[in-house]
């Protein structure tokens, strides 16, 4: 069990960032007693707004400004991919518990560093990771071990957007590498099967303002694991795409799973069972609510550091192969 300092209630909270997931976070938080809202930060006009709705006090254009508060405990980091480890480290070093969206950091050496500075404050660092909660990686988990040895594992996505939004989820310098802006596509497979011995990727972009601005993306992986299992990951979007896309497939000896959105099957020697998982509704609100009952009853995060971590060097191997075309070694 983990013990913290001891945590008074409400619970004072900052929000960095504007967008869907910091509303949708606020608009938890606010349902919650245990919680303050106390102050945001972000775009001014989207902040405002936010702030208004659920009568925070404070707003800020410059997250810098927020996490210096001596009246905040807890830090909510959901901007952008970019300034996340930023965020992070200056929340810590002010004492503040956190939670982020993934990715943690772009590189693994700075998202260990990250890992490291929380434990030596005693403070919270929690990374989310929601799709672990969902019925897709649940359902996964309770029928492995009837597929016999596991030998090969597929993640796919592919989002269509036409016209692509001017946003910086297509801006890779704010976004990120796709594999480690999408980080969750590796942790899933890797929480499932430990470590990844060695990795190779392929990535294009297409678009008429390059490098800045990017219309669509192809970014596929294969993994080799120390146990054995091949694993194709593979991220797509933009303009270029016309159907969606989402399938999760684990390959055994004794029979596979498969899932094309939230419906799948099990499919054994004995036939097929179908698996619902169900609506991916209300997911943040758990990952909300596992971290305050962590922080104020010190029962277990549903994500670890070791995971998390592993999962973003190989994103940073994938990365280097995409750029040296050559496979690379962990």
């Amino acid at each position: 069990m983990t013990s913290y300092a001891t945590l008074h209630q409400p619970l004072r909270v900052g929000i960095v960032g504007s967008g869907f997931v910091a509303k949708l976070r606020t608009e938890i938080l606010s349902q919650d007693p245990r919680m303050q809202l106390v102050a945001i930060a972000g775009n001014p006009e989207k902040a405002q707004a936010i702030a208004t709705e659920f009568a925070i006090a404070n707003v800020y254009q410059y997250w810098s400004e927020l996490v210096m508060r001596t009246d905040i405990d807890l830090v909510l980091v959901c901007n952008i991919n970019r300034d996340h480890a930023a965020v992070v480290r200056q929340a810590l070093r002010s004492g503040k518990h956190v939670i982020v969206e993934y990715p943690l950091a772009f590189s693994h050496l700075e998202a260990e560093e990250l890992v490291n500075l929380a434990k030596q404050q005693n403070l919270m660092l929690h990374i989310e990771h929601i799709e672990l909660l969902g019925g897709v990686h649940r359902l996964v988990v309770e029928n492995l071990a009837k597929i016999g040895t596991p030998f090969y594992a597929r993640y796919s996505t592919k989002s269509p957007h036409y016209p692509v939004p001017d946003k910086w989820t297509y801006q890779p310098e704010l976004f990120g590498f796709p594999l480690t802006a999408a980080v969750s596509r590796l942790n899933r497979i890797i929480v499932l099967f430990g470590k990844v011995k060695a990795v190779s990727c392929q990535l294009s972009y297409s678009g008429d303002n390059l490098p800045r601005h990017f219309t669509s993306c192809i970014c596929n992986a294969q993994l080799q694991f120390e146990n054995g299992v091949l694993a194709d990951i593979s991220y797509c979007k933009g303009e270029n795409f016309w159907h969606p896309e989402r399938i999760m497939e684990l390959q055994g000896s004794q029979g596979a799973i498969v899932f094309s959105g939230d419906q799948g099957k099990l499919i054994t020697a004995d036939g097929e069972i179908e698996l619902d998982a169900g609506t991916t509704r209300g997911l943040f609100k758990k990952d909300t609510e596992n971290v305050l009952s962590h922080l104020f009853t010190g029962s277990p995060l549903y994500t670890n550091h070791e995971s998390i971590l592993h999962s973003l060097a190989v994103a940073n191997a994938a990365e280097k192969s995409a750029i040296t075309n050559q496979t690379v070694i962990l």
